[in-house]
């Protein structure tokens, strides 16, 4: 501010203070020109089958009763409402620390919400220093949106729809030096704001919050962030630590991970088994049942 002031008085002194700039100019040079409109852009996007990493315990729509698929229709369920209070369509998923299961997290949710018809749900890598969104699908890494924002492929070039599904899905792309500074274009920017135009909802993996700068900078750019954390591996001060370090107070929920698999399933077995029709008792001949039976057997 010094060098302001002494600007301003040596021109006060010589007399040649500079003319104002007029408001209309002034704003027209700070705000930015119009991003170009997405419509569109589905029909341009590649549909390819899913190639699901037999490692990658995905949720399966095929088998809607098991406890993984509950937990995370319910997370849908609390977002879907949130959604009818306020404008929410770009959510950021991070965590505190490394392997805590944000990036699972981040694909079984974009599949829960791409389960609803109509719910167009796009899946992004934001995570340029350990993307695995790909491997996850089974999918190429690049091109992706490292390659967009560098100017390399167009947008519909680095979307990929798997078929028969309203999930879509867009890789990290390739390998940069400079991830935060790549982060820090306008064109991120203008692609967040743009993207809930043609998807309903726009799910963001980026890397942990304490170890790098993205997330942080990302939760800025969206509606909403969502912290993963993991029971037995993530503290309670490295939470406290990684909600203080965002800039905005949009966090909204936490999901934890790690909870024993045999207390959910047993939870879930009890009640589908409690609630499945039984087969209906044979009222017929017993001589003809036991035949029955026996011809099932054989078969």
């Amino acid at each position: 501010m010094s060098r302001v002031h002494d600007a301003l008085r040596r021109a006060e002194q010589t007399g040649s203070v500079p003319a104002p700039v007029p408001r209309e100019e002034s704003r027209a040079a700070t705000v930015a020109d119009p991003a170009p409109s997405l419509q569109g852009l589905l029909e341009q996007i590649q549909e390819i089958t899913l190639h699901q990493a037999s490692e990658a315990l995905l949720i399966d729509a095929t088998r809607p009763h098991e406890a993984p698929m509950e937990e995370f229709r319910t997370l849908r369920t609390r977002l879907n409402h949130l959604k009818t209070l306020q404008p929410i369509h770009t959510v950021v998923i991070t965590s505190p620390s490394p392997a805590e299961g944000k990036s699972l997290s981040a694909a079984n949710l974009a599949l829960a919400q791409s389960h609803l018809a109509g719910n167009t749900t796009l899946l992004a890598d934001f995570d340029f220093r350990r993307p695995v969104v790909h491997t996850l699908f089974g999918l190429d890494r690049s091109p992706g949106i490292t390659d967009y924002l560098l100017g390399r492929a167009e947008l519909s070039q680095i979307i990929k729809r798997i078929t028969g599904t309203n999930l879509y899905i867009m890789p990290a792309g390739e390998a940069v030096i400079n991830p935060l500074e790549l982060l820090n274009l306008r064109e991120v920017k203008h692609l967040l704001d743009r993207l809930p135009s043609v998807f309903n909802w726009v799910i963001l993996d980026s890397p942990p919050l304490l170890f790098a700068a993205d997330a942080n900078l990302l939760s800025t750019l969206c509606h909403g962030t969502l912290l993963v954390v993991r029971i037995g591996h993530t503290t309670i001060d490295s939470v406290t630590r990684a909600v203080q370090s965002l800039c905005n107070n949009n966090v909204l929920g936490i999901v934890v991970n790690g909870a024993r698999r045999g207390e959910l399933y047993s939870k879930y077995t009890y009640y589908h088994s409690y609630y499945t029709p039984q087969e209906p008792e044979y009222r017929g001949d017993p001589s003809r049942r036991s035949s029955d039976a026996e011809a099932d057997d054989a078969e």
